[in-house]
């Protein structure tokens, strides 16, 4: 089992933000996965046993692992100062954990990938930093923070829609102006790194027509994407086969962007 560590970073307005670091083998700095968990209001990782890092760290890959402000589990402050800052501070944590980690010498800076079931996180650290990241892999992931309050066939009950999200995202109405310069989807032609999308057919969480309408803007686009459907899985994968054939892809796309873990020649 390869080693995790637990760290506090100063962000850069000095909001302190716990990360894990998961090491291959070998000796860094490492091609690095960073790790974004979903929810996002949610504890995203633990101490405990992580199947995605072992993966990941066994196929020689640094995984890091933040918990972006508005994670749960480690205060009330970490978590409110999330609250609507979708792709904006959230996401700026996100980066300085990247940074941080090349500062350390365990990421290699030339070849990290961001990825996650935070997939909306993922595609707006394209969106954002495409200098920091080589490719991402994004799964069941919100594209449009707007279609998520259109969007009435999904298991998201009108109350959060009334109260919740207003408070924690953001409200429709006065925050318009905020979700469309947060919205992978609207920015589509800036994602212009390697990109894996994958979406469960029968997710009622995020219902795909996230994931085709992003797929169709890229497509326009011309962006290099990596499209994978799985017409009977909903939000996230439950199959053993989708798992394994799924990682199997993670880990072919991951050695095509940044090399094939440790022992990979660096560009």
């Amino acid at each position: 089992m390869a080693r995790t560590d637990f760290y506090r970073i100063a962000a850069r307005d000095g909001q302190q933000i716990p990360v894990y670091v998961t090491r291959p083998p070998g000796k860094g700095p490492w091609p690095t996965v960073v790790l974004v968990h979903g929810g996002p209001n949610v504890r995203g990782w633990s101490g405990i046993w992580d199947d995605e890092s072992q993966f990941l760290a066994s196929r020689g890959y640094l995984v890091v692992k933040p918990e972006f402000r508005g994670s749960a589990g480690y205060g009330v402050k970490l978590l409110e100062s999330g609250f609507k800052q979708w792709g904006l501070a959230s996401q700026d944590d996100i980066a300085d954990a990247t940074t941080w980690a090349a500062g350390q010498g365990l990421a290699d800076p030339k070849r990290t990938c961001i990825a996650g079931y935070g997939g909306y996180a993922t595609l707006m650290g394209l969106v954002r930093y495409p200098d920091l990241y080589r490719c991402g892999v994004a799964w069941s992931a919100v594209t449009d923070i707007e279609m998520m309050y259109d969007i009435w066939w999904s298991d998201v009950g009108d109350e959060w829609k009334g109260y919740g999200m207003p408070a924690m995202v953001g409200d429709k109405a006065k925050d318009s102006a905020q979700f469309a310069a947060t919205s992978p989807l609207k920015l589509a032609a800036r994602i212009q790194r390697p990109l894996l999308l994958a979406h469960g057919g029968v997710d009622e969480r995020v219902p795909i027509v996230h994931a085709h309408a992003l797929r169709d803007a890229l497509e326009a686009a011309h962006a290099p994407l990596t499209w994978i459907e799985y017409p009977e899985e909903a939000h996230g994968w439950y199959e053993p086969a989708t798992r394994v054939g799924f990682y199997e892809r993670v880990a072919a796309f991951l050695a095509a962007n940044i090399g094939s873990g440790a022992n990979a020649a660096k560009p």
